[in-house]
């Protein structure tokens, strides 16, 4: 669809600094363009189902930040996936969004409420962010009452029509003023909008056509994510109640921090130690790394300080192109104790040094432009 490639800024017509206030103004009046009732544009409903998208995940702070920062891919790569709108039934649309009637109209139907959303956390390995992992996730949410369908009636009976609303769920107050007639919308107080009144009620749910379950759910990590993002499963929160189309569960993902590594964006830095006489006369050392260790060959003569940079060996990005580099800090390790004799060798190495042996290949701001690198 044209969604997952048009930009969502330019379907609302706002800036990227807009507020959440512009947010909301723009995607009113928009439905309101689309709606049947005054557009007859043939392409009104995918037009709709584009500005509801661009709505859905700009309205809401943590997928505004990953589309933002990385795109429709890093959606995607984060569990995104866009809800269901039906344009026929944009009055309950905007009751989910803002918590009014759009167009002051009763009679559109039930009112379906959508599930509220479950917040639940993993934490998972530095080394698993690296390479995308899974976990099941235990959560306890409403889910439709299997007995009575949904419909909170016992088996073998049915909700009645409620008689105050006459079925329409909205009951509707007329007044007049010199500046015309005013009609107010309210959900209905006898039956609370439903439409329809349960004279006998379900056993298992009591009436409300939802019972809690505790159940678990395999969430898949993409390789790559960072500590504190958040994964969305569309449709695994509470059950709408009357109907409705259920929340989302929202996987707040911490990555574990690794005693070998610090992450900085998408690079790795890491340390390794060489003895005085490995860091003089070179030699080839162990270092660990996200794929495992590799072993690196120093020159003689490696100083402290110095960057060893492995390209490609650091975190993936996010939406999946390329990796960061790795960069391992070397440091010297100087001996605290020494034996007698080691004392004397060590004099002895001063005592036969000259300024040759010190001489630098480079500057004190080279090897600082060096590290910054």
């Amino acid at each position: 669809m044209a969604t997952t490639q048009r930009d969502y800024y330019e379907i609302l017509g706002l800036a990227r600094n807009a507020t959440e206030n512009d947010i909301k103004k723009a995607f009113r009046r928009l439905a309101r363009e689309l709606h049947p009732d005054v557009s007859d544009a043939p392409d009104a409903h995918d037009r709709f189902r584009e500005v509801a998208e661009a709505y859905e995940v700009l309205s809401k702070p943590e997928t505004r930040e990953v589309y933002d920062r990385y795109g429709h891919a890093g959606l995607r790569s984060g569990g995104f996936t866009p809800s269901q709108f039906d344009l026929g039934n944009l009055a309950d649309i905007f009751s989910v969004f803002f918590g009014d009637d759009l167009f002051g109209g009763a009679g559109r139907g039930r009112p379906r409420a959508r599930g509220a959303d479950v917040a639940a956390q993993v934490e998972i390995e530095l080394v698993e962010a690296a390479t995308g992992t899974a976990r099941e996730v235990p959560i306890r949410t409403s889910v439709s009452c299997g007995r009575c369908s949904g419909s909170g009636a016992e088996p073998g009976t049915s909700p009645t029509r409620c008689p105050q609303c006459e079925g329409s769920g909205y009951l509707q107050h007329v007044s007049r003023s010199a500046f015309g007639q005013f009609v107010r919308t309210q959900p209905c107080t006898r039956c609370g909008g439903a439409g329809t009144i349960v004279e006998t009620p379900c056993e298992r749910c009591a009436g409300s056509g939802r019972v809690v379950e505790e159940r678990s759910l395999r969430v898949e990590i993409p390789p790559g994510i960072h500590d504190g993002q958040r994964i969305r499963l569309s449709g695994e929160g509470h059950a709408g109640a009357l109907g409705g189309r259920s929340g989302d569960l929202f996987v707040l993902v911490r990555v574990a921090p690794d005693e070998r590594f610090v992450r900085e964006g998408d690079d790795i830095l890491s340390t390794v130690d060489l003895t005085v006489t490995q860091a003089a006369l070179g030699a080839e050392v162990t270092v660990p790394t996200l794929e495992g260790d590799v072993a690196l060959r120093f020159e003689p003569g490696t100083q402290p300080g110095e960057i060893r940079v492995l390209r490609g060996r650091g975190m993936p990005v996010l939406q999946g192109f390329g990796r960061g580099d790795h960069r391992v800090l070397v440091n010297v390790r100087v001996p605290r104790r020494l034996t007698d004799e080691q004392r004397r060798l060590f004099e002895e190495l001063e005592q036969r040094s000259t300024q040759d042996n010190y001489r630098d290949d480079e500057g004190f701001f080279d090897k600082l432009r060096s590290v910054f690198r």
